[in-house]
């Protein structure tokens, strides 16, 4: 069965992306044509970039670097979990993907953005990002309001968001079913 990872992309202090996250996984668990699993960046504890190679070699001396390869290897695709900051991604996401090579190649991705207008910034500045690791990023996406689809930092987003993200769920899928015979 496909495997999908739902990647938590902020480690800010009372980040609303963990919110965000949850309520992905929830409607992921109403689906029985793949596996999906929250990923947390934050519990990598990965530093800004530290490992003296490039990440292209996957010649990695770090133990924090070997773990996040390990879990990262394990998936056939993705689902980010982005807020918008200044224009942009976090920091913490473009380590985290900056970190690794190989174990991104191959392999498609979503967006599920987040700020005052949708974070749609920040889907567009990773969609380079994603081309340069080889991964496929899918059209659909869904940006949620941080003026309309959360209370008090709880992400509850307008229904009609559902029909986006199953709309997501099924090209994040579908390409991660057809790249995985490239692996």
């Amino acid at each position: 069965m496909i495997k999908i990872a739902i990647i938590i992309g902020s480690t800010r202090p009372n980040r609303v992306g963990e919110s965000v996250a949850k309520w992905v996984y929830a409607l992921s668990q109403l689906r029985k044509d793949a596996e999906f699993e929250l990923v947390d960046i934050q519990d990598y504890d990965l530093p800004l970039l530290d490992e003296p190679q490039s990440a292209a070699l996957h010649q990695y001396s770090k133990e924090h670097t070997k773990i996040w390869s390990a879990k990262i290897d394990g998936f056939d695709g993705f689902i980010f979990v982005t807020p918008e900051y200044n224009h942009s991604t976090s920091t913490a996401l473009k380590n985290a993907l900056d970190y690794l090579y190989s174990e991104w190649n191959n392999r498609a991705a979503g967006f599920v953005s987040y700020g005052s207008i949708g974070g749609a910034r920040a889907a567009e500045a990773l969609r380079p990002i994603m081309a340069q690791l080889q991964i496929a990023d899918v059209s659909a996406q869904v940006m949620l309001s941080t003026f309309t689809d959360f209370n008090d930092g709880v992400c509850q987003p307008n229904p009609r968001h559902e029909k986006s993200m199953n709309t997501l769920f099924n090209q994040v899928i579908a390409w991660s079913t057809t790249l995985k015979t490239l692996r």
